[in-house]
Order: structure tokens, then C-alpha cells, then sequence
């Protein structure tokens, strides 16, 4: 049987900074490791994603648990059991402390990454957290319907949650908006977090559902992706410093 989220170990932050995920959304390694020496001392945690992982592999994000980053692996893995499975072992022994998984994968797909994650876990004090992705954050309603999945985007993200929630999962990826009935539906120790978040009075760009960090954090957010705020800004590290100021609350 599967352990609950809780039973693991809360992963909850305890400051604004801790809150922050700093999304290396850029090409290269060079770039990567600019912007963690520029702004990585004011966050808690990078999130490598699809572009920079296909680019640099592992080695890039060996290269940032050696310089005591605590990584986000967003590979958003969607693939059958044995296969998911398998790449969760992978990301275990680079010692990630996330990795998303699509819900839309089913149980069973989920089941095995969490069984998975528990056999090879390398490190206890430092788990491996594994997070569901419900309704991506550039998707409204009428792209929903689109993929014939008509209804309130709020219900398929409470109902993918609850799945990633039966399975063991630790938590789930889903924009502020929906994260307050994801706490009520999941309870106060499943994780939520908040991509899309963006600076007080800018533009939401090509995020559907975008919110502020103030806004993500009285919605139930444990965790923030702050990136073309914070990478794109006059002054990053203030803005990352602001950003933190906002989450703290």
C-alpha cells in the first residue's frame, strides 16, 4: 500500500524565499547557470524544464545539485507504467526533490512512479516529491472543449487531484485559481504548486490563468514558479527579493 503524502513528511516551505521556484527557462547551460548565480541566492529552489533538460541533459542538473541547488524537474513525464516508472528512477538518483507527472496518465501510471520513487529513493532527509500536472496553465475553457473536455476547468483540476491524491502522489501542479478547492478536496498537507505567477500590475502573457504571488498564496499555494518575472526583469534580483516579500504572507 501506498504512503499518503503525510505520512511522508511535510515539504511545506517556512519563509517567502523558501516559496520561490526559479524557472530556468533558457536555451543553454551558460544561461542556466547565469541566472542561479544571479538570482539563485534568493529563491529556494530551479526548476529545470523540457527546453533546457533536452538540451543539457543530465549533467546540467548534476551540475546544480553539486552547487547545492535544490532542483524542480518539470519533465511532465505522460507514458505507460513501466516506462514512467523507469524515468522516475532515473530522476531519484540525480537526486531531485520534484518531478511532475501528467495526471491525464491514469492511476496506474501513477502508482508505478510512486512505487517507483519509493524503491530507489536515495536520500530519506531528502525526498523525492512527485507532483501531479492537472489543466496547464495556458489552457482556458474553450481550449478545454477543444480537447473534448467541456466543463469548469476548476472540476477537472479538483477531480485530477483527488486521483494523484488516491494514488500517493505528494501533490499537484495547477494555477492559482483552482488551488483553494485543491486544498479543501486534498487537505492542508498535499502540496500545490503555483506556476504562472507573475509581478503585481504585469501582463499575464500566454498564461490562461495567471495570478500574483499575494493572490497564489491566499488561494493555498505551498510552492511559486516565478519566471519571465524574475529572469525578464530590470533588476532580477529585486524583483525576486519583492516576489518573496509577497509570498511570505
Amino acid at each position: 500500500m501506498n504512503a499518503s503524502p503525510a505520512s511522508r513528511g511535510s515539504a511545506g516551505p517556512r519563509s517567502g524565499k523558501d516559496r520561490l521556484i526559479l524557472a530556468l527557462d533558457v536555451p543553454t547551460r551558460a544561461a542556466a547557470l547565469a541566472l542561479v548565480a544571479q538570482v539563485g541566492g534568493e529563491v529556494g529552489r530551479v526548476k529545470v524544464g523540457l527546453e533546457l533538460f533536452t538540451a543539457e541533459g543530465p549533467g546540467l542538473v548534476r551540475e546544480l545539485r553539486a552547487a547545492g541547488a535544490e532542483v524542480f524537474l518539470d519533465l511532465k513525464l505522460h507514458d505507460i507504467p513501466n516506462t514512467v516508472a523507469g524515468a522516475v528512477r532515473s530522476a531519484a538518483g540525480l537526486g531531485v526533490r520534484m518531478l511532475t507527472l501528467h495526471a491525464a496518465g491514469g492511476e496506474a501510471m501513477l502508482r508505478a512512479a510512486v512505487a517507483a520513487r519509493d524503491t530507489a529513493q536515495p536520500d530519506p532527509s531528502a525526498p523525492l516529491h512527485l507532483l501531479g500536472i492537472t489543466v496547464l496553465t495556458s489552457l482556458d475553457a474553450a481550449a478545454m472543449a477543444q480537447l473534448n473536455m467541456p466543463g469548469p476547468v476548476e472540476a477537472r483540476v479538483v477531480a485530477w487531484a483527488q486521483l494523484c491524491r488516491r494514488a500517493g502522489m505528494d501533490g499537484v501542479v495547477c494555477s492559482a485559481w483552482e488551488a483553494a478547492a485543491v486544498r479543501a478536496a486534498c487537505g492542508p498537507e498535499f502540496l500545490i504548486v503555483t506556476p504562472g505567477i507573475r509581478a503585481a500590475g504585469a501582463a499575464a502573457q500566454d498564461q490562461a490563468r495567471a495570478a500574483t504571488a499575494a493572490e497564489a498564496r491566499r488561494r493555498g499555494a505551498d510552492f511559486l514558479v516565478v519566471g519571465r518575472a524574475v529572469s525578464r526583469a530590470a533588476d532580477p534580483v529585486a524583483a525576486a527579493l519583492a516576489l518573496a516579500a509577497e509570498a511570505a504572507g
